[in-house]
């Protein structure tokens, strides 16, 4: 599609949705695949309509019937990954059993092999896997093999993989997308960034990263004397007195939400007012000094811990004050309360001779019953798309959790074995509900979220790929990864290609959002960004250009070859006819398999992981 039907269709925006759009939508969204093959001109038409609405297509595509190779894989009973016997993957799939019956609900069947492959390197490693991955997975005959294959994604093998991956989420938790974008923001990305790449190749302990990211001491740059990446996660969070300091670092590490109780006790959960200024008074030590180049461009930030005196200048008690709805001042000193309500309060001094109040909020935080569970419930939200509680980071007795005892006792695994995340993954991932179908069946219809229902986890939840997972995934699929430069310039050609879907508000709370979720810019994007153009490229040496010449492969097996490297499974016969149908009608055969690639990466099936 070329630039002018694109801006064409960015003017029509406003008609298509309120004209044209709904007519078309309950058609376009179960349009199969091979219909988008025989008719080229169908597709601007159906990806606005599939791409716009795929989030409400999702229990579409959950329900729809399977066929061929895929219903006779679904039918088979689970392997040794659902039957494995590990004690906290054996309590996982009691519980959940249990919940099943309780509902009545019996667990959709196991996901074909393909499907889990793609499914399980998209969470662990935040890509799809290259066919020669795929090809190695399916055509292992081992009953054990799904266990072989978390083992390996966890191995040194695919350690830079693992590390590039979860550095990406985290990065995102803790500055945001568009953190340390901005040449003015006392933010490094590159220096965060640094710190998590380390911290995840070597395996850190969940704990001891927090009590680093809690305490950290040090610059904010890499190419600077007295470097800590780590110090990132709070340079940007100490203006107005730390107050987005104290909010994230409770919401991020403790799953409690505290941002409203600053200016009153909260609505909803048991914190109070008094609670969130006596968390704030431990980050009042701590200072983001900014270091200065030439002119008065900001050259790196220097965070450190100095004497702190409070208002009163008595720094034997050195208080904050805030301000009561009634106008009233009260005074607040450093206190930390867990989540069994027991309270910790520090001595009062602001000398930090007698106390560092930021050293001791790391020991309180990694001590406290709110880290492993609030780490659990945010790992299982990644996996399964929802936690025990919704908001996942939100705990307290107004959120109770959908499933207590599995919460309680996954979190209590998770801290007697050292807080080792490549072990949490292991289990989430060999658990029986990680193996499941996404697709319905007669009895579990109702466990669907989107209608507001408690997740049961009787079935997988599809969703969208997160817009990294799509960057990465379009470049193993063509085989451009593996001719990929520095791990700088991998990192700023992401970065500068997910700006794009990044709006940062500036409020106070450092609101972001993404357009990569249906939006218009997502769906010009996939019809005629760059990343697609590249992708679908016929130039001489790239993908498609390598898959058509090769006089050695049929017809049929290139097209094969295409759905595997996109989907992770072979056509099936009414997609073969439509393909070679396609492919019969043009002359030149890499214009022809062009057709085919655009509407594979264009697909529902594609986009979303299933």
């Amino acid at each position: 599609m070329n630039g002018l039907v694109g801006g064409i269709m960015v003017a029509m925006v406003p008609i298509w949705w309120q004209t044209i759009l709904p007519r078309v939508v309950n058609r376009m969204l179960a349009l199969p695949i091979e219909h988008l093959l025989r008719d080229r001109s169908r597709r601007p038409l159906a990806l606005l309509a599939v791409t716009i609405m795929s989030l409400v297509a999702v229990p579409l595509l959950s329900a729809a019937k399977p066929n061929g190779k895929d219903a006779a894989a679904l039918r088979q009973r689970p392997d040794a990954a659902a039957a494995y016997f590990e004690p906290t993957v054996a309590f996982i799939n009691k519980q959940l059993r249990q919940n099943w019956a309780d509902y009545g609900f019996k667990p959709s069947d196991r996901a074909s092999d393909g499907k889990w492959c793609r499914r399980v390197y998209l969470d662990v490693l935040g890509r799809i896997p290259s066919v020669a991955e795929l090809d190695a997975f399916l055509d292992d005959r081992r009953a054990d093999k799904r266990i072989r294959l978390v083992d390996r994604l966890l191995s040194d093998q695919y350690a830079t993989e693992y590390a590039r991956h979860w550095t990406t989420i985290w990065t995102n938790i803790l500055i945001g997308r568009s953190g340390g974008n901005d040449a003015e923001s006392p933010v490094s990305r590159q220096g965060m960034q640094h710190y998590l790449r380390e911290s995840f190749r070597q395996n850190k302990s969940y704990d001891q990263m927090v009590s680093e990211l809690i305490s950290a001491r040090g610059t904010n740059k890499p190419d600077q004397p007295g470097f800590n990446g780590a110090v990132n996660f709070l340079a940007g969070k100490l203006a107005e007195d730390g107050v987005q300091a104290t909010a994230q670092t409770s919401q991020l590490f403790l799953g409690v939400r505290v941002q409203c109780t600053q200016c009153h006790d909260h609505p909803f959960n048991n914190w109070k007012q008094n609670q969130f200024w006596e968390m704030n008074s431990f980050f009042r030590q701590t200072v983001a000094l900014r270091r200065f180049g030439n002119g008065q461009d900001i050259a790196y930030i220097d965070l450190d811990n100095e004497d702190y005196e409070g208002p009163s200048r008595a720094p034997e008690e050195a208080e904050v004050y805030y301000e009561l709805r009634n106008g009233v001042l009260q005074a607040a000193y450093p206190v930390f309360t867990d989540i069994d309500g027991a309270r910790t309060e520090l001595d009062r001094s602001g000398f930090l001779d007698d106390v560092n109040r930021r050293s001791e909020l790391a020991r309180l935080v990694v001590d406290s019953g709110y880290l492993p569970v609030a780490m659990v419930n945010r790992m299982w939200a990644h996996f399964f798309s929802y936690g025990f509680t919704k908001p996942f980071d939100d705990l307290g007795p107004h959120n109770p959790p959908t499933q207590p005892e599995l919460l309680e006792k996954l979190a209590e695994e998770f801290r007697n074995g050292g807080y080792d995340i490549k072990q949490l993954i292991r289990w989430i991932t060999l658990s029986e509900p990680y193996q499941l179908s996404s697709r319905f069946n007669k009895t579990n219809q109702d466990d669907d979220p989107q209608r507001g229902n408690p997740p049961a986890f009787s079935r997988f939840y599809p969703r969208q790929m997160q817009a990294e997972q799509l960057y990465e995934s379009l470049l193993v699929a063509t085989e451009a990864h593996k001719t990929r430069g520095a791990y700088e310039q991998q990192e700023e050609a992401k970065r500068m290609w997910l700006a794009q879907f990044v709006i940062a508000f500036g409020t106070d709370e450092n609101d972001e959002t993404s357009t990569f979720n249906g939006t218009i810019p997502q769906i010009l994007m996939m019809m005629n960004g760059d990343l697609i153009r590249r992708a679908t490229s016929t130039d001489q040496g790239g993908f498609l250009q390598r898959v058509a010449s090769d006089p050695a492969t049929k017809p049929t097996a290139k097209i094969q070859l295409l759905f595997r490297s996109a989907l992770a499974r072979e056509a099936t016969k009414t997609e073969r006819n439509a393909a070679n149908t396609t492919l019969a009608r043009r002359t030149n055969i890499v214009e022809a398999l062009q057709d085919v690639w655009w509407v594979l990466l264009n697909s529902n099936e594609f986009i979303l992981n299933h």
